[in-house]
C-alpha cells in the first residue's frame, strides 16, 4: 500500500522514511496534495568508503580490446587548432585580433 506523506512533514522523519523505502515499503511525498517524488530503493549497492561513492559494481567484466582495429585517431589529434577556430571558441571573429590580456597565450 502507497503511504503519501506531505512534504512539511518529512524534515523530522527523513531517515524513518529512507528505513521503511529500503524494506520494500511505497513511499510517496506531497507537495500541495500533489504526488511529488517516491522514495525508492536503490537497485545495486555502490561501494563505499569513507562517506564517498567511489565506483559501481560492474554488471559485467570488462573486456579490453573489444574495438580494436575499429576506432583510430589522427596524427595530428593533438595539434594546435588553426587560429580561426580558437578565436570561435573565445567568442572572436577570425578577423578579429586577440585582446591584449591574451596575447601570446590563447
Amino acid at each position: 500500500m502507497t503511504e503519501n506523506i506531505p512534504l512539511h512533514e518529512v524534515a523530522g522523519h527523513v531517515e524513518e522514511l529512507v528505513d521503511r523505502a529500503a524494506n520494500g515499503e511505497d513511499i510517496v511525498i506531497t507537495r500541495n496534495g500533489k504526488p511529488a517524488v517516491r522514495l525508492v530503493p536503490v537497485e545495486e549497492p555502490s561501494v563505499l568508503e569513507s562517506d564517498r561513492i567511489i565506483a559501481r559494481e560492474p554488471k559485467r567484466p570488462l573486456r579490453f580490446g573489444l574495438l580494436k582495429g575499429k576506432v583510430w585517431i589522427a596524427d595530428d589529434f593533438d595539434d594546435p587548432l588553426p587560429d580561426d577556430l580558437l578565436k570561435a571558441f573565445y567568442g572572436l571573429e577570425p578577423n578579429e585580433s586577440w585582446p591584449a590580456e591574451r596575447e601570446g597565450r590563447p
